[in-house]
């Protein structure tokens, strides 16, 4: 049975018990305390909670999930992957234990057709009901029932929030699979019984303490591996032999020269390439941009892996993409919007594949510097801390150096690696820990569960009459408030609009008989309900009162002005960079925007001029600004530009400028682009890997901006005492001038240290027919002392030598050797870290040339004493 009928049979056999079909959620989760979406209730989170109200009881999914708690054990063993896709049926307050069993159970023997006898499960080491339904409604023996332990069988989708206990499934592959010694059972470590459905009992919710809590409802979670059911029945070794990997190994294998199951170690390379190819890809499609940290990292960190497994089988030229378009055409079929994305998504992990490649380059070169260095200084050891930053920086697994620095006969500092490493992830997991809401959600739940969505005019009207439906202050719904309060204010229906999409909200006043309210920011904390934040101003207001709203009209206007913008600018940006351009965040506010945007290099200044010509002149030609409401499916069809991260229902708002620019938008507009007036960009640059940041002004404010350039343009002429279409060529004259004046001191200050070169050298120690120049010498900076120790060495030949000067209460020491004194053993780098700590300072470098600083000055002819000393024990060495 191939993957695309086991997710079709598991969709239509619970849509027939009731369950609503509903899609996979994005990878990248609406949950703060997460980092991936790993399993299929994470989208229900909030359900389970009982902090978000939905329409029916039941649902079914088949979700894209996405772990790297194993990641060490991919493609080791049978069974682990990164990226799987989970089967999962949910019940909420609805149906428990007895239906969970009895549903899972039916499909995977009747549906399924998995043969009884192979199969086994387990319960939570208390739960007697659960063993009591399997034994006596199931019919299954008790020697088919395993009680296991927390480990195992009590779930939750991180440290915090529903969880309970479970009862798996298990699937017995054979002896073959199983321990050498034949004596293993369930529960066992080996790949003989393999765990193909997990049925929890979501019923607890765990708090930061760690304490359980009973939920408002009791729950089901499910979830079903499809790798591992596909696996099943179409009996094969390993998930990677199943219909949705196999196809990626050929082409992994194909690539790399490297037969399939000709060697058990290669095989492991080709599978990790297989399945975190598959992982990144996703990843890529769900908006994930490889960075250093969060999840961007998880993604640089997969793809570097797959890079380097990928040279452990000798290849070292970039091959990402074709494997993605594997991973592309394997899956689209599920996943249609693969294909959509499918040139974005190869842009962006095959640039991150060439800068890894001249990263690892660097890599390289530091790790043989590093066990150069240790041959020299006859160690036998490379510290964790520099295996941990080569780690840490280039993306090295451990094996990779251990193998690199075994074949010089050095070991490697694990237990310090591991330290580091542990370190690492605590690191990470307290950055996505999340921080609690300073607003309680459940207040506006309520809210919205009892007087419904607020009807939102804004499209149509600034100003509007409404009813006061509900009052918050302090986190607590009131029913009035007075002159000072700070409040919250819920309507029938407003013209404001509420912050999102990168669009700030509104700011006005609301006025009733009896009060008047200031609104500095309106914002929509549960789906549609609006929420006006404000101060009373003058007397009370109180519910159920009628009042009348006026949103600051001006300031609306400029909002709108530079929300078409926007729609302008990535139009242009599309046309001007390439249609890899996609929306990676924007901001729009009334004095001007910023678009954030997916591209790999800084946008030159002939191509910003570019856009700014193309979206002005489409303001000047006059184009109407049209939006109305429609199909999400039509208005895909029909080429509208969609956000990754953003969720869209069944019918979508689609805003259409001109017949040039189609975008999926919410947000408020200009009716003709002509009312944009003016459009200039004020700034350009990084923000991140792969994401660059345009900031822009339109209308009056990009007009006040031209005068102020201008403004400045005419005040350097001023100084410069030339016309301002002069000023270019008199600054390139200034700056020539200052360079020659710089080259000419230069030569002066060089002759007057030659003039020094002879007397030091003159004051040298002869030890063992070797010049010692042990000296103080005034210098002005870290690149004088280095002219002194190069005139030296030229001049004395043979020789070694320890120069100290104080500059500004600093010290600057500089160690230095001829080539045949380093070959004889002197290192200048050993010399420098011995004398350092004299002056309070350290440093290091090279055997022939090595620098610190220092912050005592007090301390250089102690340090120079004892820096003769140390030369002279290494030359009698």
């Amino acid at each position: 049975m191939k993957s695309d009928e086991i997710r079709k049979k598991f969709l239509a056999f619970f849509e027939s018990k009731g369950h609503k079909v509903l899609p996979s959620s994005s990878l990248v989760p609406d949950d703060p305390t997460l980092l991936l979406t790993a399993a299929g209730m994470v989208q229900f989170k909030p359900v389970f909670l009982g902090e978000k109200k939905v329409d029916y009881t039941r649902a079914v999914t088949v979700q894209k999930c996405l772990r790297t708690t194993d990641i060490e054990n991919v493609g080791k063993t049978a069974r682990h992957l990164t990226f799987f896709e989970m089967l999962g049926n949910f019940s909420f307050g609805d149906y428990f234990k007895k239906e969970a069993i009895r549903w899972g159970w039916e499909f995977v023997t009747e549906q399924l057709q998995l043969p009884v006898e192979n199969l086994y499960v387990t319960v939570y080491q208390d739960d007697d009901e659960a063993f009591a339904i399997w034994r006596d409604e199931m019919g299954l023996a008790e020697d088919r029932i395993f009680r296991m332990g927390d480990e195992d069988n009590f779930w939750s989708a991180g440290p915090t929030g529903p969880c309970g206990p479970c009862s798996e499934i298990m699937y017995d592959l054979g002896p073959d699979c199983g321990c050498a010694d034949g004596c293993c059972s369930v529960g066992c470590d080996c790949d003989r019984y393999l765990e193909i459905w997990n049925l929890v009992f979501m019923e607890s919710n765990r708090d930061d303490e760690g304490n359980l809590h009973p939920l408002p409802k009791k729950n089901i979670d499910t979830g079903a591996g499809l790798e591992r059911i596909a696996r099943v029945l179409q009996n094969t070794q390993t998930n990677f032999e199943t219909d949705t990997l196999k196809a990626i190994v050929d082409k992994v294998a194909m690539l790399t020269g490297t037969p399939y199951g000709a060697s058990p170690q290669k095989d492991i390379s080709i599978k990790v390439i297989v399945d975190h190819s598959r992982a990144l890809t996703f990843m890529v499609n769900d908006g994930v941009l490889p960075s250093n940290e969060g999840r961007g990292y998880v993604l640089r960190r997969l793809l570097r892996r797959a890079i380097l497994h990928a040279r452990l089988l000798g290849l070292e030229t970039p091959f990402i993409e074709q494997v993605v378009d594997t991973v592309v055409e394997t899956m689209k079929n599920a996943y249609p919007e693969l294909a959509d994305n499918a040139a974005f998504i190869r842009r962006i992990a095959g640039h991150e594949e060439v800068r890894f490649m001249e990263t690892l380059k660097q890599g390289l070169n530091m790790l043989e510097q590093a066990i150069e260095l240790a041959q020299q200084e006859k160690r036998d050891t490379l510290s964790g801390d520099f295996v941990f930053r080569l780690y840490d920086t280039f993306g090295f697994p451990l094996e990779l150096t251990v193998e690199i620095a075994e074949e010089h006969d050095i070991s490697v500092d694990k237990e310090t690696f591991v330290g580091l490493m542990k370190e690492q992830r605590e690191r990470a997991r307290a950055s996505w820990a999340g921080e609690k809401e300073s607003v309680d959600r459940e207040v506006y739940e309520e809210v919205k569960e009892e007087f419904g969505k607020t009807e939102f005019l804004g499209y149509e009207v600034d100003e509007a009459q409404a009813v006061i439906k509900a009052i918050i202050k302090l986190n607590v719904v009131a029913t009035e408030a007075s002159e000072g309060d700070e409040v919250e204010i819920v309507l029938d229906r407003t013209p404001f609009y509420a912050e999102k999409g990168g669009q700030v909200g509104d700011k006005g006043i609301i006025k009733s008989e009896t009060g008047e309210v200031t609104i500095g920011d309106a914002r929509e904390p549960v789906e549609g309900v609006v929420v006006h934040v404000g101060k009373v101003t003058r007397g009370t207001i109180s519910i159920d009162q009628a009042i009348r709203l006026e949103v600051a009209l001006e300031r609306r206007l400029s909002i709108k002005r530079n929300h078409t913008a926007t729609h302008l600018l990535q139009w242009a940006l599309r046309l001007v960079l390439g249609e890899h351009v996609k929306q990676a965040g924007s901001l729009v506010e009334p004095d001007r925007l910023r678009f954030d945007l997916t591209h790999f290099s800084a946008i030159s200044r002939e191509q910003l001029r570019k856009v700014e010509e193309l979206v002005n002149a489409k303001i000047f030609e006059n184009h109407p600004v049209r939006a109305f409401v429609t199909s999400y499916d039509f208005a895909r069809e029909s080429g509208a530009t969609a956000l990754f991260d953003e969720k869209y229902g069944d019918f979508v708002r689609l805003l259409e400028v001109g017949n040039f620019s189609r975008e999926l938008c919410g947000g408020t507009h200009v009716g003709n682009t002509s009312e944009i007036g003016l459009f200039k960009i004020t700034s350009e640059g990084s923000v991140g890997a792969n994401t660059r940041r345009i900031e822009a002004v339109t209308n009056g404010a990009a007009l006040r901006y031209l005068y102020k350039e201008e403004n400045e343009l005419y005040e350097v002429a001023s100084i410069l005492k030339t016309d301002t279409d002069k000023v270019a060529d008199k600054v390139t004259m200034l700056v020539k001038t200052i360079r020659d004046q710089a080259q000419q001191l230069g030569s002066v200050k060089k002759s007057s240290v030659g003039e020094q070169i002879s007397e030091i050298i003159s004051r040298a120690k002869l030890f063992k027919e070797t010049k010692v120049i042990v000296e103080k010498v005034e210098a002005t900076d870290m690149d004088n002392l280095r002219i002194y120790a190069d005139l030296v060495r030229e001049k004395a030949g043979s020789s070694v030598m320890l120069l100290a000067s104080a500059v500004d209460g600093k010290v600057l020491l500089l160690a230095a050797a001829t080539p045949d004194k380093v070959k004889s053993g002197f290192s200048a780098g050993n010399l420098i870290k011995k004398v350092a700590p004299l002056v309070g300072g350290g440093g290091g470098g090279r055997p022939d040339l090595a620098q610190a600083g220092g912050k005592d000055p007090e301390g250089i002819e102690k340090a120079l004493a004892e820096g003769l000393k140390e030369i002279e024990g290494m030359l009698s060495k």
